[in-house]
């Protein structure tokens, strides 16, 4: 019997290492293409000539290898992958620019991101800094937040109590000890906890990319959970972790806050999710010089250098088929007509509900194996944001570049249950959890391009179905009742930021808001979320995590972006290095690592010279 096991531990040894560490493919990541610096291009004009490429049958590139439907980074990272090793590849996005969640919009003067608010993992020699250098050519730029990036904010303003949150991975326990004395166990306990957890997300890539009968093997016996910490403490809750650890109850929601960035309450929040966003931003925060448009604006030219476009004002309204099932192109709308693009593979970045059951017909959508994915999902919660432009330099308004969590109190699970709940005029005049900064403050560029000016972005979540009625009202000029709640979300939610940011009173110039159905409209979310499927307790099943991957059960279509892998930027350039995985026969994301390493030696030798 023993002889028996090590003769199949081995048998799974060997397979698993053919596929994590064989290669065969083509290695996007095999030399280093970094450029020199170019000076960084602050004209709009000149810039959407890059992002607003409209969509028009004389563009279509000849002779396409891959047709990409969503330019968010997730569909635009693997158009980049592929490009890098000589293929042709074709971007189409609805919307009538270019990046999804990481583009920009302009009213009144005042420029707002999106979706990029800060993001980790950015030090010079990370293998995550590497990759973006990679799909960027090196023309991206990151500007570090203020340290602390992070602050926590309990209470009524009677009674409000501030912890700031800093980098570095002794100074962030540090600091939180001298903001709880007498918890010194139950932070070193937390960061052991976090680590542990976040650093083993690895295997969730392993299970993506093993054949299907070696990761249902490793599923159905329990390795998975066995082998892998991040799948061993997924099914536990975050409240259930941070109870455990003390009884303070400022500390809880201390070590709950970020939860924001991936949407899901604590006690429906798998902690390995969580032990990952706190391992992410342990290092530090970033965010792109000149703003959030930029990612796009440098990675469209290595698609178009391969031959390739990206084209805007292309909404895909089905993916074409054969008579075998097979995906041989998609369907672009333009105008009353119906235009046919071909390609030998098509790839999603629209999200696995968009994917599945709007761009396929019926009789496929009701397969049993799509049926099983889409019973194993459900759509996250809505998001809402807040655009405020303001008359006054980020000196005279005493803006920074870091970020705020507001919060009504320290009972974060009970805040935000009865705020989702709750009936949607009380609810807007109630928010539980807030989200606040200045993407202006943050961007050195900012004063340069708009002087005498700053904004603040504010974000938290709502009930699509509180807005669901006015769906398929016009953009922009909906109902007067849809106008009257969101009003009553922008004064509850104003009243809040102008108390922690008092300077901006009387310099508000511009204020608007987005609803679920706003992101509905312009981000194709169906149920106008913002991180893509729910990312609560479920999400994190092994058997989930084995059977989503980038391969679909229609020959030639496949799946990128956060709804492969994880939520938020890093999660969906991790669900496009996973699909490029998939597509090139190699594991890149392990291409990217030596890459790093390869690029850091470099660097260390020509400092020693």
């Amino acid at each position: 019997m023993w002889l028996a096991i090590v003769i199949i531990s081995l048998a799974v040894l060997a397979i698993v290492f053919k596929f994590v560490w064989g290669t065969s493919g083509p290695n996007p990541f095999d030399i280093d293409t970094r450029e020199a610096l170019k000076p960084i291009v602050l004209d709009r004009k000149v810039k959407n000539k890059v992002l607003k490429q409209g969509f028009l049958a004389s563009k279509i590139p000849q002779d396409l290898d891959a047709i990409v439907v969503g330019s968010g980074i997730g569909g635009l990272a693997i158009a980049v992958l592929l490009a890098k090793v000589g293929k042709r590849v074709l971007v189409l996005e609805q919307h009538d620019r270019a990046g999804g969640c990481c583009h920009t919009f302009t009213e009144q003067g005042f420029e707002f991101d999106i979706g990029i608010h800060y993001i980790g993992e950015l030090l010079d020699h990370k293998p995550f800094r590497c990759m973006i250098d990679q799909l960027t050519n090196g023309q991206l730029q990151w500007e570090p937040l203020e340290n602390p990036f992070d602050h926590v904010v309990l209470g009524p303003p009677e009674n409000r109590r501030k912890y700031p949150i800093y980098s570095g991975r002794k100074r962030f326990p540090e600091e939180l000890k001298k903001c709880f004395p007498g918890e010194e166990k139950a932070i070193d306990e937390y960061m052991r906890l976090v680590k542990n957890v976040g650093n083993n997300v690895w295997f969730m890539v392993l299970l993506k990319l093993l054949p299907n009968p070696l990761a249902n093997f490793l599923v159905y016996t329990g390795l998975a959970n066995q082998l892998s910490s991040f799948f061993r403490h997924a099914s536990r809750s975050l409240t259930d972790v941070v109870n455990e650890l003390t009884q303070n109850k400022d500390l809880r929601a201390v070590f709950s806050y970020v939860f924001g960035t991936y949407g899901k309450m604590p006690k429906e929040a798998s902690f390995s999710m969580h032990s990952l966003i706190v391992c992410h931003y342990l290092n530090g925060a970033w965010y792109p010089k000149g703003g959030a448009s930029e990612i796009a604006y440098h990675m469209i030219p290595i698609i178009e250098k391969a031959g390739g476009a990206v084209l805007v004002r292309a909404p895909v309204n089905r993916i074409l088929l054969n008579d075998t099932k097979e995906a041989i192109g998609v369907s672009v709308i333009k105008g009353q007509e119906e235009v046919h693009v071909h390609a030998p593979m098509v790839i999603s970045d629209a999200g696995i509900f968009n994917t599945y059951q709007k761009l396929l017909p019926k009789d496929v959508q009701a397969m049993p194996a799509i049926q099983k994915q889409l019973s194993m999902v459900q759509n996250g919660d809505g998001g809402l944001s807040i655009f405020i432009g303001l008359d006054g330099t980020k000196e005279e308004l005493d803006l920074k570049a870091d970020n705020y969590w507001i919060f009504l109190e320290n009972n974060l699970d009970d805040l935000v249950e009865g705020y989702m709940k709750g009936k949607r005029e009380e609810s807007a005049k109630n928010i539980p959890l807030l989200f606040v900064a200045s993407p202006s403050a943050k961007d050195p560029t900012w004063q340069e391009r708009k002087p005498g000016k700053s904004t603040i972005t504010v974000v938290s979540f709502a009930n699509y179905a509180w807005f669901e009625e006015w769906k398929d009202d016009k953009v922009k000029n909906r109902s007067a009742d849809y106008k009257e709640l969101k009003e009553t979300f922008i004064n509850s939610i104003v009243e809040a930021v102008t108390q922690i940011f008092p300077k901006i009173q009387d310099r508000i110039e511009f204020v608007d808001a987005g609803t679920p159905i706003t992101n509905q409209h312009y981000i194709g979310a169906p149920k106008g979320e913002i991180y893509g499927a729910d990312h609560g307790l479920p999400r994190f099943s092994v058997e989930l995590n084995a059977t989503i991957r980038p391969q679909t059960p229609i020959k030639n279509l496949f799946l990128t972006g956060q709804d492969v892998f994880l939520c938020g930027f890093a999660g969906a350039l991790a669900g496009a290095l996973t699909c490029g995985s998939v597509l090139l026969n190699r594991n890149i994301h392990l291409d990217a690592i030596a890459l790093a390493k390869k690029v850091k030696n470099v660097n260390s030798n020509k400092k020693k010279q």
